[in-house]
């Protein structure tokens, strides 16, 4: 057993420092959604993306608009008069960033490289994500008969294939940590 320890060291530690850094994250954005919940109001992040899609669509030439929905805590998405979509926490990306940053945390780097990398890489991925929703919001305002397919495979692809996209990136040049095998 002590064998197998010492030759996974390195893979043991990955896991751990992964599994500690994401509870650790993840606790705290709970307990941020916790302190910030308030008469059905979407926290601030989420609000924040809402009003940036809203934005964006407005450039693309879409007359948009977002509401506070009436009866949960997330926002309405309107496209030309026409409700397409709500704005809920899991659409603002925040989750995905914390799954990010502990997967680099976690795969080694020279401090300062870590922490750059963790910053550039969620702002890109931050700007995807409202890209995504923008396009899904189009995409759901325009084929709305495509809704499952555009929000359950194409959307999610996208961001999670940007994530694994930046994942290897990090590995394959900015990461320390090697292992040795016998």
């Amino acid at each position: 057993m002590k064998e197998l320890v010492i030759k996974y060291k390195s893979v043991l530690k990955f896991i751990l420092t992964f599994l500690v850094v994401y509870g650790a994250l993840t606790v705290a954005y709970k307990l941020y959604l916790d302190y910030s919940k308030a008469d059905n109001h979407p926290d601030d992040v989420t609000h924040l993306v809402a009003k940036q899609t809203d934005l964006l669509l407005q450039n693309f030439g879409y007359d948009s608009k977002i509401e506070k929905h009436p009866n949960e805590p997330s926002m309405k998405l309107i496209i030309n008069s026409k409700y397409v979509a709500r704005i809920v926490e899991g659409c603002n990306s925040v989750s995905i960033l914390i799954l990010f940053a502990s997967f680099v945390i976690a795969f080694a780097g020279k401090w300062k490289a870590t922490f750059l990398y963790i910053l550039a890489g969620s702002v890109l991925l931050y700007v995807v994500n409202l890209l995504r929703i923008v396009i899904l919001s189009i995409g759901l305002y325009r084929y709305p008969w495509r809704s499952e397919e555009l929000h359950t495979v194409i959307f999610p692809l996208i961001i999670y294939g940007m994530v694994f996209l930046l994942w290897m990136c990090w590995v394959n040049r900015f990461s320390t940590l090697t292992t040795t095998h016998d």
